[in-house]
């Protein structure tokens, strides 16, 4: 390869450090492999290589750089700036390797050095070896106090983060924000109120503003989040995309699309928060409304819209519209991270095209519990309970381990199958866990019983549930009495309920739907009509059935009879 001259190779440098964009990373990679094939060895030279992909936000390629092809890589000019690249992918090992190496080369009591040692090992919830770092330095800035205050917020240890706050003489906005954003993420807002009260008004940037007002939305008080938020002089896109997904937490769409529509000037991030939070709360037909939308007015949608998206696609079952959008994903080569690779499985899983998923589930070189339960789930949803319970024992023997979602997924197959053994032995797993189960996981082993017959078992374990037994529970036991017409249980039942709750004052059209029922096939048509009656008396109505197909991306419903 043909060396670059010397004023040649200054100006790609200096490209690559004061400018960010595609060309700059070919640059970039142009003096990479200029470097490699010359075979350089100055330190200097490869210094500022690693500072240009530190610039170019590429710390793993720096930290590459440094591991596989450095010269000399102890050269103090060189260790702090991959401290700085390993403090940001918090890659420990190697962090623990700088320190020696700094303390080798009598650099770890620098102030930079040990100022961005302090940082990594709170990035990675060391706090330990951090507050020792702390307490070795022979001289501290506010940046190191920062560091120590941001790890001991994050992992919720406010009193020793005040401790330290306190005993600054000099503090900047970020310390403010900090110390409000480690209240609020407690869930203490009081107290996070407190400290922006008490914030200096020059010290009030919008970071201040937005760590306040998302404080606030993601503990669900959006009346204190729009208080502050109408206030703000000056909107970020992360606030107004914290008060769209904190609006759709609370079930409120209309005020979340009402806040995206306000937004002065829109970003891919915004966009995110509006489709994310639509398929979040079911509205799926919104969602890809959105990302229509979105594409006409010129966003190009990355790994996290697609997984919204494939979401929708899951919850509608709409299997020809997710197979367009996974030939979307391929033809704009979209990142395909877990996120994206979860929301393929468990789009097909969900659309019945279990081959598919199986095939991208199996080609995944890391698997997280989300996508192993949409893999369970979706066999079990489809009738293939033997496969369920391999991949389940599988899951058991991998990194991952089961949790309360997986063991329901499972539940619920066997339940449907009738697998009465597997499903138990499979329920007293979950201690072996360190589970616990819910009023979910007992609904489906009442109802594993009372499908087998053994209604006085599954009334026995109602009665010595560690959680109070809700309608899901009785309304397993209850129709289990209807199949088998148990007709003196059902009145244990009911005197147990008191005052006949689930069949008298719910507002549950099934209970006085499923109660009528099981009176009605006892031919006990008294009591069943007077089932009928509670109901129009109390005004429910029974909901109308509703079954839907997609034809042509079109999706058509139908409700009793009728399409819509």
């Amino acid at each position: 390869m043909r060396r670059f001259s010397m004023d040649l190779y200054k100006n790609a440098l200096n490209i690559c450090l004061n400018q960010q964009n595609a060309t700059n990373i070919v640059t970039l990679r142009q003096l990479h492999a200029l470097y490699l094939t010359s075979k350089v060895q100055d330190p200097w030279q490869w210094t500022q290589l690693i500072r240009c992909y530190l610039s170019q936000g590429f710390p793993k390629e720096a930290l590459l750089a440094y591991t596989r092809h450095l010269p000399n890589r102890n050269h103090q000019a060189i260790l702090p700036l991959i401290l700085k690249a390993c403090s940001s992918v918090s890659f420990l090992p190697l962090g623990k390797s700088l320190h020696a190496e700094s303390t080798k080369v009598g650099i770890i009591h620098e102030l930079l050095v040990g100022t961005t040692l302090v940082s990594m090992y709170c990035k990675r919830g060391r706090l330990d070896a951090a507050r020792k770092m702390f307490d070795e330095m022979p001289e501290r800035n506010v940046v190191t106090y920062n560091a120590m205050i941001g790890g001991y917020s994050m992992i919720g240890d406010m009193d020793s983060a005040l401790h330290m706050f306190e005993q600054m003489s000099l503090r900047t906005p970020v310390t403010w924000a900090t110390m409000i954003k480690g209240f609020a993420e407690k869930g203490d807002t009081e107290k996070a109120r407190e400290f922006f009260k008490q914030t200096p008004h020059e010290m009030r940037t919008v970071v201040t503003w937005t760590v306040i007002v998302h404080g606030y939305t993601v503990n669900g008080e959006m009346d204190a989040a729009r208080e502050f938020f109408d206030r703000m002089p000056v909107r970020n896109f992360f606030v107004w995309s914290s008060m769209i997904t904190g609006y759709f937490k609370k079930g409120n769409a209309e005020e979340a699309q009402a806040i995206f529509d306000q937004i002065p000037v829109r970003n891919l991030v915004n966009w995110n928060a509006l489709i994310a939070g639509y398929s979040q709360i079911g509205c799926c037909e919104k969602a890809l409304e959105a990302f229509r939308r979105m594409q006409q007015e010129g966003f190009e949608p990355d790994e996290f819209t697609m997984a919204s998206v494939l979401s929708a696609c899951a919850q509608l079952g709409s299997l020809e519209y997710g197979k367009q959008i996974h030939e979307y994903i391929n033809r704009k080569r979209i990142k395909t991270n877990h996120f994206v690779l979860n929301g393929l499985v468990d789009m097909y899983a969900k659309c019945g095209d279990l081959e598919r998923a199986k095939k991208i589930f199996d080609g995944m070189s890391r698997r997280n519990s989300e996508c192993w339960n949409s893999m369970i789930s979706g066999l079990a949803s489809h009738g293939r309970t033997k496969e369920a319970l391999d991949l389940f024992a599988q899951m058991e023997k991998s990194e991952e381990c089961p949790n309360e979602i997986t063991f329901l997924a499972i539940l619920v197959a066997c339940t449907h199958a009738g697998f009465i053994k597997e499903g138990l032995e499979i329920f007293a797993k979950m201690d072996k866990h360190g589970l616990l189960a819910g009023v979910e996981h007992y609904g489906c082993l009442i109802d594993l019983l009372g499908r087998a017959g053994r209604l006085v078992e599954a009334y026995d374990v109602i009665k010595k549930m560690p959680v109070k037994p809700n309608e899901i529970i009785w309304g397993a036991l209850l129709g289990a009495c209807k199949v088998h017409l148990a007709t003196e249980m059902t009145a244990r039942v009911m005197h147990e309920l008191g005052s006949l709750h689930m069949g008298l004052g719910s507002s549950n059209d099934a209970e006085y739907v499923m109660l009528s029922n099981i009176f009605a096939a006892s031919e006990r048509w008294e009591e069943a009509e007077r089932m009928r009656r509670k109901m129009v008396e109390n005004r429910v109505q029974k909901t109308p059935g509703c079954s839907s197909v997609v034809v042509g991306n079109i999706e058509h419903q139908f409700y009793a009879g009728a399409v819509i």
